[in-house]
């Protein structure tokens, strides 16, 4: 499952499932991660998730590179409590307000953009991982026919629930933050929640997420 394990600087180290990005090899990373989550290793300090690795940050005055290698190469793989698939469905306002690229998409991509839109919508998406800022889930795999690299000047300030697209992947902005996705929508639904300490991500690693459409009034009373 795990192809290699390496250094990275003197208190962590990075288990390499592969090169690819795909649904098959997030999963197995997610299930270790889990089942490192799980067994939590003394001196483990950090377990963080990506596309195709897992990066554990560990004390070195209580484990070394070696030690811990060593103990997650004998660690027994399991299903977790956790592994079934959770279905997560997202509201998204695709008012002109909200979509701040969609003319810009479809002239890029020469399609209609209620066609884009229908598209995107009919998809179910995979949460690869959460990160960049607290939160944001990274999901796959948009539609070839809806794939665009980032923009070539990334805005200042993305509004918060703000939806990009960008090659093979979607997000959904958990703040105001600096980026570089086309922004097709925006949601008015809370995906991460600070102060729910026991459960602040509204998207895992491993959900599969549902978009519908919702107009602007509803947008505007939404209330969760």
């Amino acid at each position: 499952m795990i192809k290699k394990i390496s250094n990275l600087g003197d208190s962590a180290l990075y288990c390499d499932f592969g090169d690819e990005v795909n649904q098959l090899i997030n999963s197995r990373v997610i299930k270790v991660f889990k089942n490192l989550r799980k067994n939590m290793i003394k001196g483990v300090t950090n377990i963080t998730p990506s596309y195709n690795k897992l990066i554990i940050s560990f004390d070195l005055d209580t484990i070394n590179f070696e030690q811990l290698k060593e103990k997650i190469t004998l660690m027994k793989i399991e299903d977790t409590e956790e592994d079934g698939t959770k279905v997560v469905e997202i509201p998204i306002c695709i008012d002109e307000e909200f979509s701040l690229d969609l003319s810009r998409i479809s002239k890029k991509l020469n399609i209609d953009e209620n066609d884009i839109i229908k598209v995107f919508l009919s998809k179910e998406y995979f949460c690869y991982m959460t990160g960049f800022i607290a939160g944001m889930p990274f999901m796959g795999d948009i539609n070839k026919n809806l794939r665009l690299n980032r923009l070539e000047t990334p805005r200042v300030k993305v509004p918060k629930g703000s939806v990009g697209i960008t090659e093979q992947f979607c997000n959904v902005y958990t703040y105001d933050s600096p980026g570089g996705w086309n922004i097709i929508g925006n949601t008015p639904t809370k995906i991460f929640d600070k102060f729910n300490f026991n459960n602040p991500l509204k998207i895992k690693p491993g959900d599969k997420v549902i978009f519908y459409e919702i107009n602007k009034k509803k947008y505007l009373n939404w209330n969760e």
